[in-house]
């Protein structure tokens, strides 16, 4: 960002006849390695420049985006006028203090002085790991990293700019035997640094040797069992069937949500705290200041089992007369903020992994995750891996098992929670259509007293 472009965004906002105008304007550089098999099927390199204006007139929003910083007045006045025509909408934004701020960018290992064809020979050595077996019939690898550094002013006054390095790693492996497929899978990330990339060769063949074991393991019999999760199953559970519940623009909008999500609910047993923050330094969720400049923050979602928070923009702040967190969101410049998580998680408890395991005398321990679907207040997850848990001690590997029921029942089931947090960094987190958007979940071991396991009859 040249001075003079930031000079050009704060003489725009202030000469606005908006009620309130932000540009938001966002570099990006990135690369992509795709593998089939050990053949690598795509190199991507990109550059990109563009930006967003906002815009509110009495109630109404108005948006534009643009990739020329010549057209940056122009769409300013076309985002303004579109706003006039959706006025009286009664959008309200809750007020925050205007903030100038320049984040350094501390990177660890710089993504991008790894040159390509390093990063191409990293892979294809992966690439080798991930076919090594005669059973494997094929193996899908990716990798990429982007760095975004973004500026956003505002008519209040607020002028930020940071940046952020993304990177991922993706391994998918595929095992088949007499017509019967198996598939494991990892998907990893990092903030601001390459270094973990260089040393995923033990991850690669674990994934490779789960699938052909897969094709070996038993189902297991489908039933109510006593379920312990993995950090990562159980971080995703929390991300997907809790956060997105949480995210106030849903609440506001669906009477309802309103009901399900009252604050004060019991949600829980006592242990059972849940939490969203981009403040916690490091993780792919984290960052300074969110897309409408609001500082990152803590929000205690469940504390003590009970419901005391929600996730908030300004507009959703301000629609149910509550303060903002912090988790306004946009992927890219071509979408305006909308409510997102940022890295959520249940806080440790006391117990160990064995103390959850201890007094289970059939059961089920799942771990990692495959996939998986929410409705409202149900969900059906899959998980990547399963194995019997007998007599106190995890046993034999079985087939990948669903997990299914209603979230706040569940929730209630949580009867033990280990010590041992850990934040689940792959992947991505989709909403109104911007999807891969950084975010890490993550939960220690937990244990849930009764749950619907799907395998087979």
């Amino acid at each position: 960002m040249t001075t003079d472009l930031r000079d050009d965004l704060r003489r725009l906002v202030r000469g606005t006849a908006a009620d309130y105008l932000e540009i938001r304007v966002e570099e990006i550089e990135a690369a992509q390695l795709a593998y089939r098999g050990r053949d690598l099927e795509t190199v991507n390199r990109l550059q990109d420049f563009g930006g967003c204006v906002r815009a509110l007139v009495r109630g109404g929003w108005g948006f534009s985006s643009f990739n020329n910083p010549d057209e940056l007045a122009e769409r300013a006045a076309d985002a303004v006028a579109a706003a006039a025509l959706a006025a009286d909408a009664g959008v309200r934004l809750a007020p925050v203090d205007p903030a100038e701020d320049d984040v350094p960018l501390r990177l660890g290992e710089d993504p991008s002085a790894v040159p390509l064809a390093e990063k191409r020979a990293i892979f294809d050595r992966y690439a080798e790991i991930a076919t090594a077996h005669p059973a494997v019939a094929t193996a899908l690898l990716r990798y990429g990293d982007q760095r975004r550094t973004t500026t956003l002013a505002t008519s209040e006054g607020t002028l930020i700019r940071q940046a952020r390095h993304d990177v991922t790693a993706y391994c998918a492996v595929t095992a088949g035997r007499d017509g019967d497929v198996q598939q494991a899978s990892f998907s990893l990330g990092w903030l601001n640094d390459f270094r973990a990339v260089r040393d995923l060769e033990q991850q690669v063949a674990e994934v490779r040797d789960q699938a052909v074991a897969f094709l070996d393991a038993p189902y297991a019999r489908s039933g109510e069992y006593p379920v312990v999760l993995d950090p990562v199953l159980a971080g995703v559970f929390v991300h997907e069937a809790f956060g997105h519940l949480s995210e106030a623009d849903f609440v506001s909008e669906d009477e309802r949500l309103r009901e399900l999500m009252k604050l004060g609910k019991r949600f829980g047993r006592p242990h059972l705290n849940i939490v969203d923050g981009a403040a916690v330094p490091g993780l792919r969720g984290s960052f300074r200041y969110d897309d409408e400049g609001v500082p990152a923050q803590r929000t205690d979602l469940v504390r003590d089992g009970v419901l005391v928070g929600r996730l908030h923009s300004r507009e959703s702040a301000a629609r149910m007369g509550e303060r903002p967190t912090g988790n306004a969101r946009a992927i890219n410049y071509r979408f305006p903020p909308i409510v997102r998580m940022t890295n959520t998680f249940i806080e440790p408890g006391a117990a160990s992994l064995e103390d959850l395991l201890a007094d289970i005398e059939l059961g089920v321990y799942a771990r990692s995750w495959y996939g998986g679907m929410t409705s409202f207040e149900m969900f059906t997850f899959s998980a990547g891996e399963a194995y019997m848990i007998r007599d106190g001690k995890v046993a034999e590997l079985v087939r990948p098992v669903q997990l299914s029921g209603n979230l706040f029942v569940t929730l209630e089931q949580i009867d033990g929670i280990a010590g041992d947090l850990e934040m689940n960094q792959g992947g991505g987190c989709g909403k109104g259509g911007q999807v891969p958007l950084p975010v890490s979940n993550g939960s220690p071991h937990v244990r849930i007293a009764r749950c619907l396991v799907g395998g087979r009859a």
